[in-house]
């Protein structure tokens, strides 16, 4: 499956930004799907994953309560609506697809990356 996220921009620190991530190429609704991001001199951190069926969602902490990700069978793409943005949330963000099933939250657990779309927040 192919992945390609959007969506990325600049805002000021406490602004909103929705990122896309649409699938191509294969059954979406086998995927569970994620985001991670990875901020420059950081490590690739999880962010939030959402199960085949979008009944299920976790969050890492540091996001818990501001963003939300979904997804739309449909169009075959995911979405994370990212709310009250913090200078700290600045990095490249990139969706994943994993035939894991659940919410898996371990970068290893995905078989397909997208490209990254990049998020800058301003103080």
């Amino acid at each position: 499956v192919q992945l390609q996220a959007s969506g990325g921009g600049s805002v000021q620190a406490g602004g909103s930004l929705r990122l896309s991530c649409a699938a191509s190429g294969g059954t979406f609704s086998r995927y569970s799907m994620g985001w991670f991001r990875q901020a420059p001199g950081k490590e690739r951190e999880f962010v939030t994953a959402i199960s085949q069926s979008g009944g299920s969602t976790f969050y890492a902490d540091s996001v818990k309560g501001r963003f939300t990700i979904s997804r739309d069978s449909a169009k075959n793409t995911m979405y994370l609506q990212m709310n009250m943005l913090k200078p700290e949330d600045t990095a490249v963000y990139y969706c994943a697809a994993s035939v894991v099933g659940g919410t898996p939250s371990i970068g290893g657990q995905y078989r397909y990356w997208g490209q990254g779309t990049q998020v800058t927040v301003s103080s």
